[in-house]
């Protein structure tokens, strides 16, 4: 039974690392349902359900994971903590999410940290901390999109700095161009400069992307700013067609 149980996970892996998010999903469900307790596929699957946004079945997931046979690797214990952190924080638990979050982040920090501890203080809405580790975050890797839109976020959430946010807005979508915040961020932008077009652009590549709870922008979101601006263009055409 433990046979079939561990080649099934890994067929779920395998149609995971060929992005068949929903195959692999799936496949982990019935491995996990047989018995599945191997850390590096609790892991991913746990990832997966996140995304979904199936919070409470990703912590029960995870919470088997340092249960796991033969015990787990410190990276895979802080990628564990980071997801039940992430987990617990959509689950109305910020706090309790953020002391996790900064015990990973005091045994070494590395970019997913960075990012999702960045992320997290800024819903927390306190600026000087934000700002002060976003910072920190950016000189830990200049080149990292999700260091730069973290700051890019913290200035324009919660400094009302929007000059000084667009400056790390444009960096962060030449490291990538498809990243669903920061074009949302930057087609508000393009809005209030009356530039629809360019606007609906950025917000119809961030719609395409792959959403995980760490954005900002939700469907929900952008497709109320599309709705706002087809409002706008329609306003304008009936003024044009007015005798």
């Amino acid at each position: 039974m433990g046979f079939f149980k561990d080649m099934k996970a890994q067929r779920a892996l395998a149609a995971h690392k060929k992005g068949n998010y929903e195959e692999a999903c799936a496949l982990y469900g019935e491995a996990y349902a047989e018995g599945m307790d191997k850390a590096r596929f609790l892991l991913p699957y746990a990832v997966l359900l996140l995304r979904k946004g199936e919070y409470e079945k990703a912590r029960e997931v995870l919470k088997k994971v340092e249960k796991a046979p033969g015990g787990i690797t410190p990276e895979q214990r802080k990628e564990m903590l980071t997801s039940y952190a992430v987990a617990s924080w959509k689950l109305g638990r910020l706090e309790y999410a953020l002391d996790l979050l900064r015990e990973v982040y005091r045994k070494g920090p590395n970019g997913s940290i960075y990012g999702t501890l960045g992320f997290l203080l800024i819903e927390k809405g306190d600026l000087d901390e934000a700002l002060a580790f976003n910072k920190e975050a950016v000189e830990y890797d200049d080149e990292d999109p999700v260091a730069l839109d973290n700051l890019a976020q913290t200035y324009y959430r919660l400094g009302n700095e929007k000059e000084e946010a667009r400056k790390w807005f444009e960096k962060a979508i030449k490291c990538k161009k498809n990243a669903i915040d920061t074009n949302y961020f930057l087609a508000l932008y393009d809005k209030e400069a009356g530039k629809l077009d360019d606007a609906r652009e950025k917000l119809e590549t961030a719609r395409e992307g792959r959403f995980s709870p760490l954005n900002y922008a939700t469907i929900e979101r952008i497709d109320a700013l599309l709705g706002e601006m087809n409002a706008m263009t329609e306003g304008e055409e009936e003024c044009n067609h007015k005798p």
